[in-house]
């Protein structure tokens, strides 16, 4: 069994399988840009042809920058419908953004996934929509510490756990298992999410297998790329999170279950935002007016 408490499906290699952003704009882009590379590209006589066709960016950039000027972590973000863009200003959008080290998968009912990619200005979100059939059902930028559509998703869980009986081989699993129902039943929204770090419980194979299967795997993943890696997996209930830190060789580092909102470490902070519409005016002073 790999290490840790999610594991790959099928010995497949990563235990979280992201879906790629997509749609018209990857068409033109071709590849995501990162922040180095986004400047890169505005620099480039094409990028300033293609600056000269979309006024609909230049028009959509102060008003990003003035929300990000005054979102607050604890509200509820602000959300800009690309949709009206046409072909080229949703590439050109895309280039600006960029890509930055938080990415989700979301799954919603009726079969719709929401695609989420934070850009390379913390706090300011790119989230897609496609339906059970592939086809893109919206499009926007968001302004928030983590788009709704996450929140919305891990919502839709289940609010207790059912425990069975645990097998044979069990060690450890059931005090966990209280641990964390209790700590379900007594989190409040804005309290310090609790964290059950699985060396500080010697957990058998069995132990893991029984936690897995109790818990289930729920709607939402997430991967935050920094120095290292975390993955982040909603479990089938409510405000139980699977957390796991590799380091750059992909080898686990802390492998823990967080009970609250959505792990921090996939959050922007007030700071961010800031300094992002800061980021964000610079760009739009040097390459659209």
């Amino acid at each position: 069994m790999k290490a840790g408490f999610w594991v790959a499906p099928d010995g497949a290699d990563d235990a979280i399988a992201m879906l790629p952003i997509g749609g018209e704009a990857a068409e033109i882009r071709k590849s995501g840009t990162t922040g180095t590379g986004a400047l890169s590209f505005l620099a480039t006589t094409g990028a300033e042809e293609m600056i000269a066709r979309c006024p609909g960016v230049a028009a959509l950039l102060p008003k990003l920058a003035d929300a990000l000027d005054t979102q607050k972590a604890n509200e509820v973000g602000r959300i800009f419908d690309l949709e009206h863009l046409g072909r080229e200003e949703r590439a050109l959008i895309g280039e600006v953004l960029g890509e930055g080290e938080v990415a989700a998968t979301v799954a919603l009912p009726d079969g719709v996934v929401a695609q989420v990619q934070e850009s390379i200005f913390p706090g300011l979100w790119r989230v897609r929509f496609t339906d059970a059939s592939n086809r893109l059902v919206a499009d926007y930028a968001e302004v928030a510490s983590i788009p709704v559509a996450v929140r919305r998703a891990a919502g839709m869980t289940l609010a207790d756990i059912e425990i069975g009986t645990p097998p044979e081989g069990a060690m450890n699993v059931m005090p966990v298992l209280a641990e964390i129902r209790d700590r379900m039943a007594s989190y409040r929204p804005g309290e310090a999410n609790h964290t059950i770090a699985f060396s500080l419980f010697p957990m058998t194979p069995d132990d893991i297998e029984f936690l897995q299967a109790t818990l289930g795997a729920g709607p939402v993943r997430i991967v935050s790329r920094g120095y290292g890696t975390c993955r982040i997996q909603a479990t089938a209930v409510h405000n139980v999170w699977g957390v796991q830190f590799f380091n750059s060789m992909d080898t686990i580092l802390l492998d823990t279950l967080e009970i609250g909102d959505v792990p921090v470490v996939a959050c922007a902070a007030e700071e961010d935002f800031r300094d992002s519409a800061e980021r964000l005016r610079e760009i739009e002073e040097a390459y659209f007016k």
